[in-house]
């Protein structure tokens, strides 16, 4: 009798983790007890309780369905890029055609305009093109010292913003803008150094964080190129 705890064995307490474990260990438990395994029953928010193999099915198909879902936003992405190229490719001839940097300015005013904006604008940094006086264009010049901080509040370490715009803000880049909801700034330059392209609607809504900016990051790039045909860089 004194050995008769040591003739029972231990209990084994089994969790998730250590059914887990063994079922890794032993991957064809599921072929050697296929016929139980077709007998179990797991809980079901509707139905009570369904068979293993049915729950299993369930899963599959809505894994089937997410899939279709995925490829289907693919499908609508691809569809929106190739349109959004259509009109870059467009925008760009437009503007290459250009006759004078202010004519190149009123063709990107149009071209925003004809999307249903209020309109677009190019701010360059001072301190990176030579448009200071005599130069017909000072108006388009902002200091980079004076966007810092709203670079550093709305930006950050980001290329873009999308949203809304307060009164300062607006005065010291849109200052003749009126009836301003909400804009779209992409900085130009490699390290954001050339200035600020800003795109703006009337509409507070139409420019929000999280919307995609393919077509800013080309505009971006682009204009660079097409503004030193008239400005010189420093």
């Amino acid at each position: 009798m004194n050995n008769l705890d040591d003739q029972i064995e231990p209990v084994i307490a089994l969790d998730d983790d250590s059914v887990m474990q063994y079922l890794l260990q032993n991957p064809d438990f599921f072929i050697r007890n296929a016929r139980s395994v077709e007998q179990m029953h797991v809980p079901h928010p509707v139905k009570g309780s369904i068979s293993l193999v049915e729950w299993q099915l369930g899963r599959q198909r809505h894994q089937i369905a997410q899939l279709e879902e995925e490829i289907t936003l693919l499908m609508e992405q691809a569809s929106v890029n190739e349109s959004l190229f259509g009109r870059m490719i467009e925008l760009q001839a437009t503007l290459a055609a250009a006759s004078s940097l202010q004519d190149m300015l009123n063709r990107l005013q149009r071209w925003a305009r004809s999307l249903g904006l209020a309109g677009a604008n190019v701010r360059l940094f001072s301190e990176g093109w030579r448009i200071g006086a005599p130069s017909d264009f000072t108006h388009l010049a902002v200091s980079r010292s004076a966007f810092k901080s709203m670079r550093i509040q709305r930006l950050g370490e980001a290329p873009h913003y999308l949203g809304s715009l307060n009164g300062p803000e607006l005065l010291l880049l849109l200052p003749q803008a009126k009836a301003v909801g909400s804009v779209a700034l992409s900085l130009m330059g490699e390290q954001g150094e050339l200035g600020v392209l800003i795109f703006s609607s009337r509409d507070p809504q139409h420019y929000q964080p999280g919307m995609g900016t393919v077509l800013l990051d080309q505009l971006a790039k682009m204009l660079p190129g097409l503004l030193e045909r008239w400005i010189e860089r420093v």
